[in-house]
């Protein structure tokens, strides 16, 4: 039941949505009764934490945020690292997990690796989460989900892209790094992540991959999904390169309380409800 409709402390049916990386975090909350999400806020650190300082860091967003004041129906928990990969169901071995990470991630052995189905193309995503973490939010919220962004990022743009003739080059844009999904008449052609400082590592990271797959950078669509605006050096460097360059869209039919960089950002964020 909706007490009143002018804040989001008034409001029931919350769900919660956590995005967060060790370069920063994000979160969002949906009133699934008006189908509204009534806040949704970025915090960037200043540098790259570890594990244990992203704890103190959520703890602390958490009580300034009043975050845990309410009662959620679900809460989701979006994990973004570079600690992933893409394995064919068909191959998968719940056993070799580790095997399958440590080719293309730095693993310790201490770590915990789980995996996520996608079962739109019949692939493992098999990743690192922080238990930590974890452990944390199940204290506060008890019961929870949890994923990888990359799963989001894949089964949303597969779906958009089920029908599809021709082929596409999503690329989703974070401030350290970047994802780039290639798409061939609606099948999943590759998926990597970028790490990038200058605008000059990120064009040669898009131009090399388009090499690779033997597109045309003059009649290829590329769509930006992500931190990115049209006045971004890193727009402008792509458009430089790239003819066919524009902006994705979520395709969600939610209201938003605050208005939002474009149908594009926060893409995963927003998928995850």
């Amino acid at each position: 039941m909706t007490r009143k409709n002018n804040s989001i402390q008034d409001l029931s049916n919350l769900e919660l949505s956590i995005q967060l990386s060790l370069n920063g975090l994000s979160f969002c909350i949906l009133n699934s009764d008006t189908n509204t999400i009534g806040s949704l806020k970025h915090f960037e650190l200043e540098k790259r934490q570890t594990p244990f300082e992203l704890l103190d860091t959520l703890k602390h967003i958490f009580n300034t945020e009043s975050i845990t004041g309410h009662a959620y129906d679900k809460v989701t928990l979006v994990y973004v690292n570079e600690l992933s990969t893409l394995v064919p169901k068909a191959l998968f071995n719940e056993n070799a997990m580790a095997d399958y990470l440590k080719l293309n991630a730095k693993i310790l052995k201490t770590d915990f690796i789980t995996f996520d189905d996608i079962a739109i193309n019949d692939t493992v995503n098999v990743y690192v989460p922080y238990v930590n973490i974890n452990n944390y939010i199940y204290e506060v919220f008890g019961c929870f989900t949890y994923k990888h962004f990359s799963t989001i990022l894949i089964e949303q743009l597969l779906k958009v892209e089920k029908h599809s003739n021709d082929s596409k080059l999503y690329v989703n844009v974070f401030k350290t790094h970047f994802e780039i999904v290639a798409i061939d008449k609606g099948s999943l052609l590759l998926y990597n992540s970028f790490t990038y400082n200058t605008p000059e590592d990120f064009i040669y990271y898009v131009l090399f991959t388009i090499e690779q797959l033997q597109f045309n950078p003059e009649t290829i669509p590329l769509i930006l999904l992500g931190n990115i605006q049209k006045d971004d050096v890193l727009y402008g460097i792509l458009y430089r390169y790239i003819r066919d360059v524009g902006f994705g869209n979520r395709f969600d039919s939610y209201s938003y309380t605050e208005e939002l960089k474009g149908n594009h950002s926060d893409f995963t964020l927003i998928k995850s409800l």
